[in-house]
């Protein structure tokens, strides 16, 4: 992130679109559903779970304390938010695949 208009960017797309507390995404990343969900390369945590334990820990932060790493990473969530959302399904979302990742991503589309 290079200036503060950035960074301001950032913070308002990445409050917006993250719209799960840090409770709740924790909960959900405890469950099996959400280890399940994503893409998963050599067995291991998926990119999107991942994802979720470091958006807990931005969200936990106080603004004033979040890093260079944290508004890159604050970033990276928007736009897979973005891009995941413009691939919204038919029909009802609750149980898919889709739905599960993007919540892994703190964003829930049932709670819009």
């Amino acid at each position: 992130m290079t200036g503060e208009n950035d960074r301001r960017e950032t913070w308002d797309a990445f409050r917006e679109l993250v719209n799960m507390t840090p409770a709740t995404l924790e909960r959900w990343l405890a469950t099996s559903t959400s280890k399940d969900a994503g893409e998963h390369k050599g067995g291991h945590e998926s990119t999107g779970h991942a994802s979720g334990r470091r958006i807990v820990e931005i969200l936990r932060k106080a603004k004033s304390d979040l890093t260079d790493t944290d508004y890159q990473h604050m970033a990276k969530v928007n736009g897979y938010i973005r891009r995941h959302q413009a691939q919204r399904p038919s029909g009802d979302v609750r149980d898919t695949t889709w739905r599960h990742s993007l919540m892994n991503w703190g964003h829930d589309p049932l709670a819009e």
